[in-house]
């Protein structure tokens, strides 16, 4: 085999490429540039437009490319080759990803692109690819690059510079509110929501009229948003006027729902419209997995029967519940009501990253408009002043007419000729001279001379226009108006989709109801990994563990049941059993159902019943009396009941039934005294029940004086302490050495 050549080393660098600079300094000016680049010309839209650079350029390309919407579509991955070759060079990936968000009515609240073909759809299913796609341009999206011929905006060069694109547009409508935006940048995000058009519109002209209008005023004509998936937004009045105030906060939306009869006292609930970017496969797998783990009791069912419309099935579980209170709960734990969050951080005028309150966004878009009237106005008025010169020119010509023709018939040089016998600009020159001999008519000439009038009146006013500031704000109010009625609130494309509306107050149901009764075991091993076993579970030794684990605690429960779990950090945590992993398998660790601390553990397991009163102490000695229901817990977070001391924890948690307490140390000294000695709180530290010289408190007691004091020895026989009136000392004393036959492990036994 003939021997392959080796490249030839890289050229030695020369020394003008070397550039020596500290590396935390070179680091910042590169992330610097890169993070500059990412706000202003990808993730933050403009306020003027309400576009980031990729959409402009998709829309000013379908433009250029005739794709109106009265003509004919072309294929996406035509639309995309000319975005990439001439405006975008980002990929066709991700130019085709924002041209197909422009086409879902589902996405974007008014829709910029025509699409043809499969753009996705609400449940997540991705776009066909770009060749078998075909798009135009909408009516709104004309209205965006309405009058972009006529000077209105400024062009820069494209990235290859051998083109020219807009920097904006220039925007009939106040987009950036009326579709919304995303986006992260770098150290900045930007999340806005859509709403009304109509409504948008409205709050301009008034605050056209009154420049100082508060943000409650616009309020009354913003209502708030306006989702294309429709919905019921539930936020409050005040908050909502404080996020639109200072362009941050958030919106609460639920899905629409009613209530289908069945009759014979049952129903079912029907959800017509979801939140507004959750996707509907998503949100009834999840559904479907919460009924499934009995982690939402008051659904029986879900099925999906949409075709065209969203029209999802809710079956309860009882004909008896409340529908609302039932939605309730389902609003709690699904992704039928999401929250919606509101960053209105945007690009200014200057290109400089800021975040605009819903005043300060709208005045910016009319500061907007009003430099496209005056540009455009400028623009005609240089169309007209060039017309002019040129009627000018061949009125000259009308009233000279034998002349004109005989210099241009007899003399060599007819143009210099003209100008000098009648003193004639360059421009009537040469336009005489183009003039086609049809036009010598007489009707011509009266033509010429109505035109002349006319612009001349045009120009008149349109210079007055210039003049005033009243005059164009009234012409930017006339604007807004016939733009209006392309948004018409009785139309379909106008009419609010999202209802604004208070959350209902509405009492939880009773969720112990709705679940099924069923005999369960909950296992909860040493290193904290818990499980429920179908049934009572009579052998515990049976049940098996991980390597390295093995039984911790084990309660025969009901499904109905509430597990309780006292930590050595002595905090209290309330499970619903029927919320517990099944049994398959090992379980799932107890710290990813509740908020407990690294070093803490399980130093308790029982069931709730409400009505007792429970024993806690801590491994200090200190400890008191609760009631049961001063230590249920309604969140992961848990509950804080005991205070325990630095280097200590919490060992005891006993019903405390009767008159007595016994308390045994590390030391393995034996105190008892009376119950009314503790006193009850809520929460605290306690008193303290035994004093130690070495080690602390093991364990503790309360038993009745009439029943004895007995404990539990390694075999499950109770024992049963004959002279236990001999430890009976005051509380905080030391106390004697413990009974013979006590327990190595200085435990009475499980507590419960």
């Amino acid at each position: 085999m003939a021997r392959t050549k080796k490249p030839a080393p890289p050229p030695p660098s020369k020394p003008e490429d070397i550039f020596l600079e500290p590396f935390d300094e070179a680091l910042s000016q590169r992330y610097l540039a890169y993070a500059l680049s990412t706000i202003t010309s990808r993730a933050l839209p403009d306020v003027r437009d309400g576009l980031k650079p990729v959409h402009r350029r998709i829309l000013y390309a379908m433009r250029q490319m005739k794709l109106t919407p009265g003509g004919g579509y072309k294929k996406s991955a035509k639309v995309v080759g000319e975005v990439m070759g001439n405006f975008h060079p980002h990929g066709d990936q991700a130019i085709y990803d924002a041209m197909v968000r422009l086409v879902q009515d589902f996405s974007v609240r008014v829709p910029l692109v025509d699409g043809q073909g499969n753009f996705g759809n609400i449940d997540g299913d991705n776009a066909a690819a770009m060749r078998y796609t075909e798009s135009r341009l909408t009516e709104a999206a004309q209205l965006l690059l309405d009058g972009i011929d006529e000077d209105t905006v400024d062009f820069r060069e494209t990235y290859d510079g051998e083109g020219k694109e807009p920097a904006v547009l220039p925007a009939a409508f106040p987009n950036l509110l009326a579709n919304g935006a995303s986006g992260i940048a770098v150290g900045m995000a930007t999340s806005i929501p859509p709403h009304n058009v109509a409504e948008l519109i409205d709050a301009s002209l008034h605050l056209i009229k009154s420049p100082n209008a508060r943000t409650e005023t616009l309020l009354k004509y913003v209502k708030g948003p306006d989702f294309p998936t429709g919905g019921v937004c539930i936020e409050g009045a005040a908050s909502m006027e404080e996020a639109y105030a200072t362009g941050r906060g958030g919106f609460r939306l639920r899905a629409r729902w009613e209530t289908e009869d069945l009759g014979r006292g049952r129903y079912q609930i029907v959800v017509t419209e979801i939140p507004y970017q959750v996707q509907k496969s998503r949100l009834i797998e999840k559904i479907a997995e919460l009924i499934q783990t009995k982690k939402l009791p008051a659904v029986s069912d879900i099925r999906d029967e949409s075709a065209e419309d969203i029209r999802l099935i809710l079956e309860p579980r009882s004909g008896n519940v409340d529908p609302a209170a039932m939605m309730e709960t389902v609003f709690k734990l699904t992704d039928l009501e999401a929250r919606f969050p509101l960053n209105l951080n945007v690009l200014d005028a200057g290109g400089s990253p800021r975040v605009m309150g819903l005043r300060d966004a709208l005045q910016s878009y009319l500061d907007h408009r009003k430099e496209v009237l005056v540009r455009r106005t400028k623009h005609r008025l240089e169309k007209i002043a060039r017309r002019l010169e040129i009627l000018d020119g061949f009125l000259i010509a009308y009233l000279n007419l034998d002349e004109v023709i005989r210099i241009i018939r007899y003399e060599d040089e007819p143009k210099a000729e003209l100008m000098k016998a009648f003193g004639l600009t360059d421009v009537q020159a040469e336009a005489i001279l183009n003039m086609r001999l049809r036009s010598l008519r007489k009707l011509e000439e009266m033509e010429i001379k109505a035109e002349h009038k006319a612009l001349k009146a045009e120009q008149k006013s349109l210079r007055a226009l210039l003049k005033s500031d009243e005059a164009q704000w009234k012409k930017i109010s006339d604007e807004l108006r016939e733009v209006r009625k392309a948004f018409d609130p009785k139309s379909d494309l106008g009419r609010r989709r999202t209802d604004i509306a208070d959350a209902p107050e509405i009492e939880d149901i009773d969720l112990e109801v709705l679940v099924e009764k069923e005999p369960v075991t909950v296992v909860l091993s040493e290193k904290g990994w818990i499980r429920t076993m179908k049934g009572h579970v009579e052998d515990v030794k049976s049940v098996k563990y991980k390597d390295g684990d093995g039984q911790g605690f084990v309660v025969h429960a009901q499904t109905n049941d509430k597990l309780m779990l006292f930590a050595t950090s002595g905090k209290f945590y309330a499970l619903d059993v029927s919320a517990l992993p099944g049994g398959r398998g090992h379980g799932e660790p107890i710290k990813l159902l509740v908020d407990m601390g690294n070093d803490d553990a399980v130093a308790t397991a029982f069931l709730y019943q409400g009505g007792r009163k429970l024993l806690l102490a801590s491994t200090s000695g200190h400890g008191f009396i609760v009631r049961e229901e001063d230590c249920l817990s309604n969140t992961r977070k848990g509950k804080q009941v005991l205070n325990v001391a630095a280097g200590a924890e919490a060992a005891v948690c006993r019903p405390a039934e009767g008159d007595m307490v016994a308390a045994v140390g590390d030391n393995k000294r034996f105190l008892v005294f009376p119950a009314a000695e503790l006193p009850e709180m809520t929460r605290g530290k306690g008193v303290v029940l035994q004093k130690f010289q070495k080690g602390g408190l093991s364990d503790a007691k309360v038993f009745a004086r009439k029943d004895g004091l007995t404990w539990i020895d390694r075999s499950g026989r109770v024992q049963t302490v004959d002279d236990w009136k001999s430890f009976i000392g005051k509380r905080a004393q030391a106390g004697r050495v413990a009974p013979k036959g006590f327990p190595s492990s200085r435990k009475f036994g499980p507590a419960f």
